[in-house]
């Protein structure tokens, strides 16, 4: 393909990229950093540290995303460890079935779990029917621990990225290593943390970063738990003030300052080392089939961990089914009627329309510039293209949030882009928030498919006479299509289920896609909460159907996906 096709390419994703991801973030900085006569100023982030409740809200935010990726990778290792060294019974269902809690956005989720362990809920009826809690005394356990709550909401929802992650890591160990390490009398539990840890730590902490960054940031989960001490809540409630006070650009400024700095501390301390290996073939290792007692004890690891993870999407399931809830261990009276009523609500309908439409064309905008950035990548020599793949994976590193907020922020009325002012009509914006947030998905699985597929192939055909462009198309596309496929759902399936981005560009409810729908449903008194879940468990079955084809498409390849 000709050089020219590569400098286009090149020169069109900087210009993109620069427009919908640098402008925004420069439009935060600058409101948040510069006055009204445009002079740089401290002041409004001062005003930041010096508001106790920002402080307790960074905090807060803080010590959520550290223990929320702490807990997903006490969670993720184990299962990730067991899964490559051991074969049991049930290993290829229980390893599928192991991504469940992805299909649900942690907000969602949140939903479910408050049902269940809420003051009248499922877990104190059992408690009183065992006899562990008197008949009508209750506990409301996440109105006191709603921290915790959070973190086990998001823990269990997010541990899967970091569980792909091990799981490929690990599929690239050479197990000569480890074994050389044995025969030199490293065993056990040092074994692995000398020399099995280092080896897998690329992949461990690729995932971490995502995890960290999306518990960090999250807006959903706190929204539903009703825990407005968060930085992301407290830029929610900001808004309204947005055209007023350069408080929540400060904010959102303090927010990406906060995480741009975390990743790179964390980069420094456990992202750099990487160690060369031969392929597995230089040893006889492999999954080994254990004795009867131990491989039940990890079928009983597995199905333990999913089962809790589970427990909010079987909370949102019962609750869609149920006319009531309240009081009993499960629900009483099971109906129907929530699933009609759900689809008929003037909110779900059009939010279903509006979100398959905005997905949809931000796939196709995915599809294409993430081939075109991919085959740049991988088949050309063109100098500095490396810089195309940092730039496709930065909307990785960067809070969903802070975008959200930069392309409200410079589509304000007289900013450079105030034709797209959300307000009026936001397609434009969540198209391009959500083509610009999943972009990442597609370039990975294209890159991966081109790295994987022989360049002598394209070749003879061209030395047959066709041109570049069509042997491309003609030859590698279709060899590379499972790839593409997985990419694009996932793009697709993440879009359809996108909360930042919806819950603050939307704003006119003829405009709603489905999140935004699902919260200003819980919101509504009497069904809003059965209603919700309705549309949730709907949202569920499409993301299953996704995360279940992408498994079987790309196997052990899938956890290369959510890599920064």
């Amino acid at each position: 393909m000709s050089r020219g096709f590569a400098i286009a390419v090149f020169a069109f994703t900087i210009a993109f990229f620069a427009a919908f991801f640098a402008w925004p973030i420069l439009q935060i900085l600058r409101s948040g950093f510069f006055d009204t006569n445009g002079a740089f100023t401290l002041a409004y982030a001062a005003e930041v540290f010096g508001n106790p409740i920002y402080l307790e809200c960074l905090a807060n935010s803080l010590m959520l995303a550290v223990c929320t990726t702490t807990a997903a990778f006490f969670i993720a290792m184990p299962l990730a460890f067991v899964s490559d060294r051991f074969l049991f019974p049930g290993k290829q269902f229980l390893g599928a079935v192991v991504l469940v809690p992805m299909i649900l956005p942690p907000f969602v989720g949140a939903i479910g779990i408050r049902q269940i362990f809420g003051q009248y809920g499922a877990f104190n009826a059992l408690l009183q029917q065992v006899g562990l809690l008197s008949e009508g005394a209750t506990v409301d356990w996440f109105a006191q621990h709603q921290f915790w709550g959070m973190v086990v909401v998001q823990a269990f929802n997010l541990y899967p990225i970091l569980y792909l992650n091990i799981v490929a890591s690990l599929a690239n160990v050479d197990p000569a290593m480890e074994e050389a390490a044995a025969n030199l009398g490293c065993t056990g539990f040092r074994k692995f943390r000398r020399i099995t840890l280092p080896l897998i730590n690329p992949g461990v902490f690729a995932g971490a970063t995502i995890v960290f960054i999306w518990a960090f940031t999250e807006l959903g989960t706190p929204l539903i738990f009703d825990f407005s001490r968060i930085t992301s809540v407290q830029i929610f409630y900001g808004l309204k003030d947005i055209g007023r006070s350069p408080a929540p650009y400060a904010l959102v400024a303090v927010m990406l300052a906060a995480s741009a700095l975390l990743y790179a501390a964390s980069k420094y301390l456990f992202g750099r080392k990487s160690y060369a290996m031969m392929a597995k073939a230089t040893s006889t290792g492999g999954a080994r089939r254990p004795g009867r007692m131990a491989a039940l004890g990890c079928t009983l690891l597995f199905g333990g961990v999913t089962a809790l993870a589970v427990l909010p999407h079987l909370g949102v399931v019962l609750v869609a089914f149920s006319r009531d809830w309240y009081g009993t261990v499960l629900p009483e009276n099971l109906t129907l009627a929530n699933f009609d009523l759900a689809l008929g609500h003037s909110l779900t309908v059009p939010a279903i329309a509006n979100s398959l439409k905005f997905a949809g064309i931000a796939t196709v905008l995915d599809i294409v510039l993430g081939l075109a950035i991919a085959y740049v990548i991988v088949r050309t020599r063109l100098p500095g293209r490396q810089i195309l793949d940092t730039i496709a994976m930065l909307p990785l590193a960067v809070p969903g949030l802070v975008l959200a907020f930069g392309y409200l922020a410079m589509s304000q009325e007289g900013k450079a882009f105030g034709a797209l002012n959300p307000v009026e009509d936001p397609t434009i914006l969540l198209v391009i928030a959500y083509a610009v947030r999943r972009l990442p998905y597609m370039v990975r699985a294209s890159v991966a498919g081109f790295q994987q597929t022989s360049e002598t192939l394209e070749e003879a055909a061209q030395n047959l006479g066709c041109p570049p462009l069509k042997a491309t198309i003609k030859i590698t596309l279709p060899l590379i299509m499972a790839n593409i496929i997985a990419g694009a759902l996932l793009a697709f399936s993440f879009a359809m289920l996108e909360v930042s981005d919806s819950l603050i560009l939307a704003q006119k409810q003829v405009y709603y896609p489905i999140t935004k729908a699902i919260f200003e449903l819980f919101q509504l008194l009497g069904d809003g909460r059965f209603l919700a879940s309705a549309l949730g468990v709907w949202a569920m079955a499409f993301l299953a159907v996704t995360i279940g084809g992408m498994s079987l498409l790309l196997g052990k390849k899938l956890g290369a996906i959510f890599r920064v």
